[in-house]
């Protein structure tokens, strides 16, 4: 099984655990980032794209789910708060797009309020990689390979 998820699909593993847990579906692709980093099979800048972009695409998903919605002011409450602070943050608001819970939403919501796509790419982009590099930054000098 290990051989699967570290071996030459490792890398497929990854990309699809960052777009899974990006989407509405619950998963988490930091622990396989994490354990990706300990075997040292790939560069952990490799790694850091690989997941980064799974994760990007997997938010952008729930900008474009989110544009499917009509424009309403019927929203439930989680989704209300979102577009709140997107709309006192503008874009800078989406680099928290990775953060458990909010960021989700914040994708989805930034697609209901038909937000420009390239400039929801570049911020969700940002966060993500920012938190796959702390990440992989914490687990590389607490644990050196």
């Amino acid at each position: 099984m290990l051989d699967w998820i570290s071996g030459e699909h490792g890398l497929w593993v990854l990309f699809s655990t960052g777009f899974l847990s990006a989407t509405l579906l619950p998963g988490g692709s930091e622990a396989h980032l994490l354990f990706l980093i300990k075997e040292n099979a790939h560069s952990i800048s490799t790694l850091i794209f690989i997941a980064t972009l799974g994760n990007t695409l997997g938010g952008m998903t729930n900008y474009l789910i989110g544009r499917c919605f009509p424009l309403k002011k019927e929203n439930e409450k989680q989704t209300q708060k979102a577009i709140d602070w997107l709309q006192r943050h503008g874009y800078f608001g989406l680099l928290l797009s990775w953060v458990p819970l909010i960021g989700d939403p914040l994708c989805v919501a930034a697609g209901w309020l038909r937000l420009n796509m390239s400039g929801c790419l570049f911020f969700i982009g940002i966060g993500k990689t920012l938190r796959y590099c702390l990440l992989a930054f914490v687990l590389h000098d607490f644990f050196p390979v």
